[in-house]
């Protein structure tokens, strides 16, 4: 049978190579990694929106292809299913992996919290998936996990969470009972004065966790909408069969309309309740996921792996539209996090040209000494996209002179969507269209070009 990998992020070989060892593992097969390519697929000179992975040889697998799709609220970043045909939502994957390259050396609640609500949201689609938190750490982590780091895995392990890629730790092991759970979360250090602390209190039949969830006057605190979340999920699964309250919440009668927010949803999945509001109920579950056929980042996602397969050039930086953001690569091979502004104080003064615009993907060429600077976008934003080049003055400045001082550098734009067939615009480098036309533009990078020709002549499309 063919291995089906449907995705919301820019698939990587290093990834695949970890889905690929727990598939042999899991089903005792032996299997031989090459060097792993991930290709779109070509036909009659068109992207047919699938790419094929080849690389990897395994007896039990016919051809592993990968799609792009959207989650229709919490989408974890893999799902992967083993069957003939395409998947369809009805279809039970045999993995479900969230991924993340953030460990708590750099922040205790990304890591950890705000992924947490994936699973949640995932359990009430496909409880008996094998679940997966894959670290794909680029920098070290911390070598005493923090207490937030320690609480959170606990959480996970408890969910049936795999953990893959975080080096063990004896403090790593799932909870036993709600009391345990309680008074681990209440023994660790308060935030400062002013935040709400994360507090449970139980009564008969009544649990109370105080938690702040209104951010920017809406409901859309993630790290605590995560950390909620699983919260009242690992109650459950111990046993706690009462109410479950938030407080201490911030929201309004307002704020709770929308049934569609990933916070409305678990909140009718586990029961949960928030002080002094009514939570709307949800009639049906929408579907947990679709394929993604309007998204800019189909473009920009095509581009990046065309060029890191056919072409000698690589991405130094990635950002593509919904996708996690990566790290900056440095010439010498650090991976370092971009900063937010050029002086922050400044910033907050008023100054709003010293924030750092961020591209949604940098590529070095080194055949012609270039690094192409990319915005993405839909062609009916093609306007917006060309005035966003002229915003990239200061990674070019603070980080891409900076460490790659001797290459020239392009701004240009890709783009996805419309049945146009030629582009008249310089700026933009290329289009890919809604029936898969792939359109290099007047002044295309060469990588570009050399990438679209090479992948062509691969399938005998030229």
């Amino acid at each position: 049978m063919n291995l089906w990998i449907l995705t919301e992020e820019r698939p990587k070989v290093g990834v695949l190579e970890r889905i690929l060892s727990e598939f042999a593992t899991d089903h005792k097969v032996g299997a031989f990694v090459d060097h792993l390519r991930i290709l779109p697929i070509i036909k009659d000179k068109k992207f047919i929106f699938m790419y094929e992975v080849i690389g990897f040889r395994c007896n039990k697998i016919n051809k592993i292809y990968i799609k792009i799709v959207s989650g229709t609220s919490s989408f974890v970043d893999f799902l992967v299913f083993y069957q003939d045909k395409e998947p369809v939502s009805k279809d039970m994957p045999i993995y479900a992996i969230e991924e993340t390259k953030t460990d708590d050396s750099e922040s205790r609640n990304t890591g950890i919290y705000q992924r947490c609500a994936k699973f949640v949201f995932l359990n009430e689609y496909y409880p008996n998936v094998k679940k997966i938190m894959l670290y794909s750490l680029q920098v070290e982590q911390n070598k005493k996990p923090t207490d937030t780091n320690v609480f959170g895995t606990r959480m996970l392990l408890t969910l049936g969470v795999k953990i893959i890629g975080k080096k063990p730790n004896d403090k790593f092991v799932p909870f036993a009972s709600i009391d345990e759970f309680i008074e681990c979360k209440n023994n660790i250090r308060k935030p400062p004065k002013g935040n709400v602390p994360v507090v449970i209190t139980k009564t008969n039949g009544q649990i109370r966790i105080s938690g702040r969830l209104v951010k920017a006057n809406c409901l859309s605190h993630d790290p605590n909408i995560g950390m909620l979340s699983i919260m009242a999920n690992v109650l459950r699964i111990l046993g706690w069969t009462g109410e479950i309250i938030v407080t201490k919440h911030g929201l309004t009668s307002k704020h709770v309309k929308n049934k569609h927010n990933k916070f409305i949803l678990i909140a009718n999945f586990l029961k949960i309740q928030l002080e002094g509001l009514e939570v709307p109920a949800v009639d049906a579950k929408p579907d947990y996921w679709h394929y993604d056929t309007k998204g800019e980042k189909i473009g920009t996602i095509f581009i990046h792996l065309v060029v890191e397969s056919f072409t000698e050039g690589h991405s130094i930086f990635e950002n593509h539209a919904g996708c996690e953001k990566g790290y900056f690569l440095t010439a010498d091979g650090r991976h370092i996090p971009l900063a937010k502004y050029e002086d922050k104080a400044a910033y907050k003064d008023g100054q709003k040209d010293k924030i750092i615009h961020i591209p949604d993907l940098v590529i070095l060429d080194s055949c012609e000494n270039e690094i192409i600077n990319i915005e993405g976008k839909k062609y009916e934003n093609i306007k917006l996209g060309i005035k966003e080049l002229d915003n990239y003055d200061a990674i070019e400045r603070e980080y891409i002179q900076r460490f790659y001082p001797d290459f020239t550098i392009i701004r240009t734009l890709v783009l996805y969507g419309s049945d146009n067939e030629k582009i008249v615009e310089k700026e933009v480098g290329f289009l890919l269209n809604n029936n898969g036309q792939l359109i290099l533009g007047i002044e295309s990078p060469k990588i570009f070009v050399r990438g679209v020709n090479n992948l062509l002549s691969f399938w005998n499309d030229l």
